[in-house]
C-alpha cells in the first residue's frame, strides 16, 4: 500500500504492487527473493471494523470484492492488488447489514473501481 493507489471511489481504494526493478549490472549483485510471484494475479480485501462495524457487512463486502475481481481478472495485470474499504456506507440508507440494496451499491462501486484500472 506504500506504492500509492491506482484507483479510488467514494468508499474504496485499489492498491497495486509494483515489482522492483532488478539491477543486473555488476558482478556482486545479490538476487533477493520476490515478495510475490511474477505473472500471477492475486487480490486481497481489507474491510476494517472502523468502517463496517458488523461482521456480516464486512463479509458481504469481501465476498463482493472477490466475486467482481473474477469478472475483471482478464482485464487486470497479473500482479498483487489490495482493495481497501476507506469509508463507511450510510447506516441510515442501508439499515440491514446484509441487504440486497447494500449488495447492489457495493457491486456498482466496485465495477467503477475495477473499470478505472482495466481502462488504463
Amino acid at each position: 500500500m506504500s506504492a500509492g493507489s491506482v484507483a479510488r471511489t467514494p468508499h474504496f481504494v485499489l492498491h497495486q504492487w509494483q515489482p522492483p526493478v532488478k539491477a543486473f549490472a555488476g558482478s556482486g549483485f545479490e538476487e533477493t527473493p520476490a515478495l510475490f510471484a511474477d505473472g500471477v494475479l492475486m487480490l486481497g480485501a481489507l474491510t476494517p471494523k472502523r468502517w463496517a462495524k458488523r461482521a456480516v457487512t464486512r463479509n458481504l463486502i469481501r465476498r463482493q470484492i472477490h466475486a467482481l475481481s473474477h469478472e475483471f481478472a482478464n482485464n487486470l495485470q497479473p500482479t498483487a492488488y489490495v482493495v481497501r474499504l476507506r469509508a463507511a456506507f450510510n447506516p441510515q440508507k442501508f439499515v440491514s447489514a446484509s441487504s440486497d440494496l447494500l449488495k447492489q451499491a457495493v457491486r456498482e462501486e466496485l465495477r467503477q473501481l475495477f473499470g478505472k484500472v482495466s481502462a488504463t
